[in-house]
């Protein structure tokens, strides 16, 4: 159930993803409850089993195996992880490497050893794992609920404004991508605000030679650690800025990023 609050209730979701890049950061940062879409669809070659870190060669993947058969039939909650391969040696081996000499990989290096040392079965389970993490450690406090616990209707536009009915929702937050796909007037009927997220994304102090944008937020998070809220939510819309705008539909901001 949503939380008690004064202002209108902002709500985002998202499916699962490995390591999640600045711009989800940023997205839950702006609601007051983020809604883990673990219901839909496991999507091949998206970003729910893999992502990139900063190395002194430049961005690498790294890519979580999961067991091939009908695995992209399956929802996310489902995927099973191929325990069997060493993925989880290679990645805290790599991301060991990359950002050992970081000025706060130390602050935060028991957590990625202790993940990596452990067995997991699912990908939602582990993704899930990492991102409440992350919140914490960027100092985001907002609501949790798992799609999977909810039954939710529809598709696509429909499943979307049945979660805010359902959520009692004021305002939702879409990525960038939900131009697409999102009728807003239904929305509008609702007297559900809609805003569509284009997150902006800040250059910073980074190791590894030239700036490479749209790494996993733990690049962000090694490197300036304490700070790294303060960097995330530069030129960018805040929390504030929707409560102040809630009653235009709908609300929007120039930029591009990445969904």
């Amino acid at each position: 159930m949503p939380v008690e609050s004064t202002h209108p209730f902002i709500l985002t979701a998202h499916q699962p993803v490995y390591l999640p890049w600045l711009g989800l950061m940023h997205k839950i940062a702006l609601s007051d409850m983020f809604c883990l879409f673990d219901d839909v669809q496991y999507l091949k070659k998206d970003w729910m089993n893999r992502n990139r870190i900063k190395t002194a060669n430049g961005p690498v993947w790294l890519t979580v195996p999961v067991l091939s058969r009908d695995h992209y039939h399956l929802k996310c909650r489902d995927v099973r992880i191929h325990a069997a391969l060493p993925w989880r040696r290679k990645h805290w081996r790599s991301i060991l490497n990359a950002y050992r000499s970081a000025p706060f990989f130390r602050r935060y290096a028991d957590f990625f050893e202790d993940l990596y040392s452990k067995e997991w079965t699912h990908l939602a389970d582990l993704n899930q794992h990492i991102l409440r993490y992350l919140l914490d450690a960027f100092s985001i406090k907002v609501a949790w609920v798992r799609a999977s616990d909810c039954s939710f209707d529809g598709k696509g536009s429909d499943l979307v404004l049945d979660m805010c009915r359902r959520l009692n929702a004021d305002i939702y937050v879409f990525g960038a991508l939900g131009r697409t796909y999102a009728r807003v007037e239904d929305f509008e009927k609702a007297g559900i605000s809609v805003y569509f997220q284009d997150y902006r994304h800040p250059s910073y102090p980074q190791l590894g030679g030239q700036f490479s944008p749209s790494m996993s937020a733990i690049d962000l998070l090694f490197n300036h650690g304490p700070a790294s809220f303060e960097i995330l939510m530069e030129g960018n819309h805040s929390r504030e800025h929707l409560v102040r705008a809630a009653g235009v539909l709908p609300l929007t901001e120039a930029g591009a990023g990445r969904p």
